[in-house]
């Protein structure tokens, strides 16, 4: 730039010079460049606004015409500006004209005004809801204190109803169900109008769970699931609804995977369960197929046939009915050819679960020919094939894919497709079929049904094969992992208005425990928790859990069952709670089986470990029942060990009962439950250890009496009697051996001990001095007859530890006694200098300081 104004300069100059001699006197100028540049901008500005082209001049004329003037506007729209929190012009503009630009303009307040009034209609939303949830809530609130204050009215002898309203399910008190053989009697109960889904679930339920655990305890055959889906329909709740998958769905479900009813297959249990789940979808998919002919009977003109074939046929009537003639009802060949519904046939025979019909069709039509025997292999194998026949399968799958639909006959071959992709079982050509053909299936049932049919079992065999061949098998892990990617709950269930499609696709999937676990969260009005309980069992006594855990889950065998004995035993801890121990014992004998496996725990084939944990779990329940009020009526009857009670159903073994109840009776004095040690020591036939838990208490009890506490006697009084009655009862029993004999008789001595201290006690209550001090010297374990020699005898030596207890307040006593009572001989002198002896002789037994300062003031 200084290179161009230096040469401007000097061609300044030099004009000057030239034009000088002859021209005017030009006065001379001082500017430098940068004024030279600022004049120079000013003129080209002057001469650019001289020079406006003609639009804008046309534009100003134009506005001035309409009486609009052209600078104002300018000012303003140059301090115009778009107030919106809502979208921002951060591009710059691309308009070229006035009108664009306003039309922008006018578009941003538009789609600015849209996005305001959609938040204003969410906020109001939001808080219509809001008020909405809060009526219902004091709505709510309402009802369930008229209920708590109707139930406040009933009798108290159902108070076990009331209890239940703090838990999630009220639960039907012990009198609404059968009693089992426990010889107690049936308590009357009033009955409850307009009983609860979750009431009536938990009565039906209960029922069944009572045959099952007596079905195993016989060893009896019992179908769980068979008798829980009765159970359930007898409710008739589904009878009217709008949901795609009802809880009767889902027991049919349970059925099928468990092969309840069906013949046995010489097959894995995991693929047992695969082939249920697929049985239960032709199920429904018949179902389906009898609706379907039924809303158009004309159209299906399924007319008297009953067979499996003419059912599939006149359902294709109805869904190919605006293809044209079909081939199995063509009966002039001249005209038009008829569409052949060949693999249509085969497809939906095998859809529905007609497989002969299929192998009929397959066998009797020329476009199948081939197909035949493959089919055939794979219907017989329970879709095993061998190596070849996938192979032969999937060269198939990869020409028609290469080749796509026919011209003119679209979808029809898409049935053939499916039925080579079933038969080869290939992960490849699986996963390439539905990349290719997002469209495939309408329903999710149709798409877990190809699933199911196509998955193999995996094995290292199998496998290995497969990768030689280039086939490598769809598993159902595959399966599992494709759902788990992609599932949540709230797609399936439709936010929460459809709630069993979720878990139905989970069982389907033989992802057992996941759906238990979602069941059992699912806590509302349908009481589906409480189903979630009894699948559960259900599940649980075909021993299955560690085969449903899922792709995801990392559990072992012992985890599955330990989640499925926890939901269990916590349902059936509600029942506990409320004082119905009948069924709390039903479901905890349910709890303990889930933990061994199942119905082979009751007959001991588990292995080592589940019957260990069987055996663990059964007896911690069992003596949570035995610690309750009527625990020990209900389990061990009215006599014995268990004979005639509940016990022996759940341990036959005598020795196993034994046991059992002797570590029960240690819970219970460690828990302070003394009368019911006492209780069950006599009921082993232990009655040393009950009479030692009696003197225990008795020792107690005279300690309470040597403190003025008001029960001591009369509870003092009561342990002798019941000590007495244990006596009674050692003397004609034949179970006691000679060395039980010779512990009772220690047990003997030291009751007959306690006894006399306690008479001394009421001695004392009575306010006989002279006698208290009389039976206190004649006590021959303290050696304090004054006419004895002093020898030094250590009286603690052979004295029960119950004996020791009462010894120091004796003492205290005997010596208050004697502050009272004039020495006439130096006998009672004599007596003190004993106890002071007796007392300076066992300074390591830390006698009570009160004592101490009495011997002193004594001597």
């Amino acid at each position: 730039m200084g290179g161009g104004w230096s040469e401007l300069l000097n061609t300044s100059t030099k004009l000057l010079e030239q034009a000088a001699p002859n021209g005017p006197h030009f006065p001379t100028l001082q500017r430098n460049l940068d004024q030279l540049e600022v004049l120079s901008t000013k003129l080209k500005a002057k001469t650019i606004r001289a020079e406006a082209p003609s639009q804008s001049l046309s534009a100003t004329r134009l506005l001035a015409r309409e009486g609009i003037n052209a600078e104002q506007l300018t000012r303003d729209l140059k301090s115009f500006e778009l107030k919106t929190t809502t979208f921002e012009d951060v591009f710059p503009s691309e308009a070229t004209s006035v009108e664009e630009y306003l039309q922008q303009l006018h578009e941003m307040a538009i789609v600015s005004s849209i996005q305001g009034a959609q938040k204003d209609n969410l906020k109001s939303f939001n808080n219509y809801m809001m008020q909405v949830l809060e009526d219902d809530w004091q709505n709510e609130k309402r009802d369930f204190l008229q209920s708590l204050s109707r139930l406040s009215t009933l009798p108290k002898r159902n108070t076990n109803l009331a209890g239940g309203l703090s838990r999630p399910a009220l639960m039907p008190s012990s009198a609404s169900s059968p009693q089992a053989s426990s010889g107690l009697p049936s308590m009357e109960v009033m009955p409850i109008p307009n009983k609860t889904i979750i009431e009536n679930k938990s009565s039906v339920y209960a029922g069944v769970v009572r045959d099952l655990n007596d079905a195993r305890g016989r060893s009896v055959p019992f179908n769980p699931a068979t008798a829980f889906r009765a159970a359930y329909e007898s409710l008739s709740v589904d009878a009217i609804g709008s949901k795609s998958v009802t809880m009767q769905k889902v027991w049919h479900l349970i059925q099928a995977l468990l092969g309840e009813g069906s013949t046995q297959r010489n097959i894995s249990r995991k693929m047992s369960l695969v082939i249920g789940a697929r049985r239960h979808l032709e199920w429904g998919h018949e179902k389906y197929i009898i609706e379907t002919i039924n809303s158009q009977p004309a159209l299906a003109a399924l007319g008297g046939s009953v067979g499996n074939l003419q059912k599939i046929r006149a359902f294709l009537r109805v869904r190919l009915r605006d293809h044209g003639v079909l081939d199995f009802d063509a009966t002039d060949l001249r005209r038009q050819p008829p569409v052949d519904t060949t693999w249509q046939q085969i497809y939906f025979c095998l859809r529905t679960g007609y497989y002969d019909e299929a192998r009929q069709v397959a066998q009797s039509s020329r476009a199948a020919y081939s197909f035949a025997p493959l089919l055939a292999e794979w219907i017989t194998s329970n879709g095993v094939v061998s190596s070849e026949t996938a192979l032969t399968a999937s060269e198939e799958c990869e020409k028609m894919l290469r080749m796509g639909d026919r011209p003119g006959r679209p979808g029809y071959d898409r049935k053939k497709l499916l039925l080579y992709a079933i038969i080869c079982g290939c992960r490849r050509q699986i996963d390439r079929l539905l990349k290719d053909l997002p469209t495939l299936f309408s329903t999710i049932e149709d798409f877990l049904w190809f699933k199911l049919s196509a998955l193999r079992e995996y094995s290292s065999a199998s496998s290995s094969n497969g990768v030689n061949e280039g086939l490598v098998p769809y598993t159902l892990e595959d399966l599992q992992n494709y759902l788990n990617k992609f599932m949540k709950p709230s797609y399936y269930t439709k936010s929460g208005k459809d709630p069993l499609v979720y878990p139905y696709v989970l069982l389907l999937s033989i992802q057992s425990l996941p759906a238990i676990l979602y069941l059992s969260k699912e806590v509302g009005e349908e009481g589906y928790h409480v189903d979630a309980v009894h699948i559960s069992i259900t599940l649980a006594d075909h021993g299955i859990l560690p085969e449903g855990v899922g792709s995801g889950q990392k559990m072992g065998v012992m985890d599955a069952c330990a989640e499925a004995a926890s939901i269990i035993r916590q349902y059936g801890s509600i029942y506990l709670r409320n004082g119905n121990l009948d069924l709390a014992l039903e479901y905890y004998a349910q709890a303990a089986s889930a933990m061994g496996g199942g119905e082979v725990s009751w007959i001991g084939q588990g292995n080592a470990d589940q019957q260990r944990q069987r055996s663990s779990m059964l007896k911690q329940l069992l003596t949570e029942i035995l610690l309750r009020d009527g625990g020990i009526q209900l389990l061990l009857g009215p006599s014995g060990m268990g004979e005639e009670g509940q016990l022996k159903k759940y341990m036959m073994d005598w020795r196993s009962r034994q046991q059992f109840l002797l570590e029960a009776a240690h819970r219970c004095q460690e828990a302070g439950l003394y009368d019911k040690s006492v209780e069950i020591h006599k009921r082993v036939g232990a009655f040393a250890m009950a009479l030692q838990t009696v003197n225990k208490c008795l020792s107690d009890a005279i300690c309470a009496m040597a403190h003025n506490r008001l029960d001591g006697e009369s509870r003092a009084v009561a342990l002798i009697q019941s000590g007495s009655e244990i006596l009674e009862t050692a003397r004609y029993s034949s179970e006691a051996s000679v060395q039980d004999k010779d512990l009772i008789s220690e047990q003997q001595i030291v009751l007959r001990q306690l006894q006399a201290i306690l008479h001394i006690y009421k001695l004392t209550r009575a306010g006989q001095t002279v006698e208290v001090l009389r039976e206190t010297i004649k006590l021959p374990f303290l050696h304090l007859d004054p006419q004895s020699p002093n020898v030094s005898v250590d009286v603690f030596r052979n004295l029960s530890p119950h004996v020791q207890a009462c010894v120091s307040d004796l003492l205290k006593l005997a010596l208050n006694c004697m502050d009272n009572v004039r020495d006439t001989d130096g006998t009672l002198r004599a007596v003190k200098s004993k106890i002071a002896n007796l007392v300076a002789s066992n300074m390591s037994r830390n006698w009570p300081q009160d004592l101490y300062q009495k011997v002193a003031q004594c001597i």
